[in-house]
């Protein structure tokens, strides 16, 4: 793995690289509370085959963190990721998980022409997140965490007791084997640079998608620009069926959005997918992209 700074809009990125700059590039997109570092366990089984780019993405880590909720609109996320790809060869492979899956569908639905492949991994589209979150059934009982994230005071609430709370959280109802007592503090230094947490936060608050009550669907929704919204390229959807976050109804209709779409169970894993069985994951992305 190589590391370094770069500016993008601007502003300062941290960058990790594995794998020859001369292979295809992927680029990575972690989601919360990970930062870049999270890739560690699944780069390596793909460094073979791509030249694999995974940033601190704009609040997390090392990269910039500005202030304020608007900074953190997907429009500023992906013109991020813009900056940063357009300094490649495109189109290329991009692969996101969790948040950094909300970016991925970003890039491949507004700049078409940068994304030869997009690779989601226990991540949504908007549309059919949306339905699913506001129709009071499951999905909205899943998501009410969210409320807790977007609370005014949130940051406070899970720092306190050097982040046991949101370490508590990181771990409610997911195999976390993988996430040993050194890695832990790996996370606990990430979280504590300053201003970091409230900037991850910030991108659930800066969210427009709305959490129904659980029984009670919402039906003044905002308008979702749908025919903006498709995925023209190859995509490729890995799952982990356990996860308690995102469960499967909300990716119910995402053929209608992508319609080159093929879908990819992995086995024995829930959100954290990338951490429990990378060598899985790695295999089913190689094959899917040498098919």
């Amino acid at each position: 793995m190589e590391t370094r700074f770069q500016i993008l809009n601007g502003q300062r990125f941290h960058i990790r690289r594995w794998g020859s700059s001369d292979l295809p590039p992927l680029l990575m997109l972690h989601g919360f509370p990970e930062y870049g570092g999270a890739w560690a366990d699944l780069a390596p089984h793909l460094a073979s085959h791509f030249h694999c780019i995974a940033p601190d993405q704009r609040g997390y880590g090392q990269s910039w963190a500005p202030e304020g909720v608007g900074q953190y609109a997907t429009s500023e996320l992906v013109s991020d990721m813009i900056a940063l790809v357009e300094g490649l060869d495109t189109p290329i492979s991009v692969l996101g998980h969790d948040w950094g899956a909300a970016v991925a569908y970003g890039l491949a639905m507004f700049r078409p022409d940068l994304v030869g492949r997009l690779i989601i991994a226990n991540g949504v589209h908007p549309v059919p997140f949306q339905r699913a979150m506001a129709s009071g059934g499951a999905q909205s009982a899943a998501s009410q965490y969210i409320n807790a994230l977007r609370a005014p005071d949130a940051a406070t609430h899970f720092a306190a007791n050097n982040f046991t709370r949101l370490e508590s959280f990181f771990r409610h109802g997911m195999g976390l084997d993988w996430l040993s007592d050194d890695r832990m503090e790996d996370y606990r230094t990430e979280w504590a640079r300053p201003g970091r947490l409230n900037a991850m936060l910030n991108w659930y608050r800066a969210s427009p998608l709305v959490v129904a009550k659980p029984g009670e669907p919402c039906t003044d929704l905002p308008r979702l620009p749908v025919e903006r919204l498709m995925v023209r390229c190859p995509h490729l959807l890995l799952w982990g069926s356990d996860d308690k976050a995102l469960l499967p109804e909300a990716t119910d209709g995402l053929e209608d959005f992508a319609p080159d779409l093929t879908r990819v169970d992995i086995p024995g894993t829930d959100h954290w997918l990338h951490h429990q069985k990378p060598e899985a994951m790695a295999q089913a992305i190689i094959e899917w992209t040498d098919g």
